[in-house]
């Protein structure tokens, strides 16, 4: 299956950081779905899946993120669809983890001795190579990191299906942290909030793209 590189390079000049969004519109359940499953069938390092989606539809709540989401507020009120990324805290990314044994043995079904043996690797990766265990928030931002990924895929598969979407870093962490627990009972002890993306319909059209050129951020060897 192939797409042309003029629609994929159209796809990219569409898709822009939407700010406000028609309210009155709202995403097919189907073209939602897919946008989501698109998340869901990202790659992430050794294939562990730090993320957990929120999908929050329910205005009371989005009322209640906006509170510390500087970043969101026209967009959390006007989205036909607003998702909260979650990553995993650190205790469950270390490699003698339950959580990782259990992905390896059920999900990624692998047998015992390649699970030992890549077990072996994993802890050489985060001890050594990126000496991820020197603190909880590194591995928590390794996971972070992850996410991102699954971040990109979402947009870009809605911008292939016209649809608009505005990435969220903007917001009070501490507060956040505080309102997965109360209000969304979500255990922080386990996840904690990487980024938020809302998706729906442009009310005006964005500015024309800028960016940097190819030749200030490419080096050939």
């Amino acid at each position: 299956m192939t797409i042309s590189r003029d629609d994929i390079l159209k796809t990219f000049h569409f898709r822009h950081a939407c700010k406000e969004f028609d309210a009155e519109k709202k995403i097919a359940e189907d073209d939602f779905r897919t946008i989501l499953e698109t998340g869901r069938l990202s790659p992430s390092s050794f294939g562990f899946e730090p993320w957990y989606f929120l999908v929050v539809q329910d205005t009371a709540l989005r009322e209640k993120l906006r509170k510390f989401t500087w970043g969101g507020q026209k967009q959390l009120p006007t989205a036909s669809h607003v998702v909260v990324i979650l990553a995993r805290k650190s205790r469950f990314m270390r490699y003698d983890s339950e959580y990782i044994a259990d992905l390896m043995r059920n999900v990624h079904k692998l047998p015992e001795a390649v699970i030992k043996k890549r077990t072996e690797i994993y802890k050489k990766f985060q001890e050594n190579d990126f000496k991820l265990l020197e603190s909880e928030r590194a591995l928590f931002d390794w996971a972070c990191k992850q996410t991102y990924i699954a971040l990109g895929n979402m947009m870009t598969s809605a911008a292939m299906l016209g649809i608009d979407s505005c990435p969220i870093e903007g917001f009070e962490y501490d507060k956040a942290e505080k309102a997965l627990a109360k209000d969304f009972a979500i255990d922080t002890d386990e996840f904690g909030i990487s980024c938020m993306v809302t998706f729906g319909f442009r009310v005006k059209e964005g500015r024309e793209k800028t960016r940097q050129s190819t030749e200030n951020i490419t080096r050939w060897y």
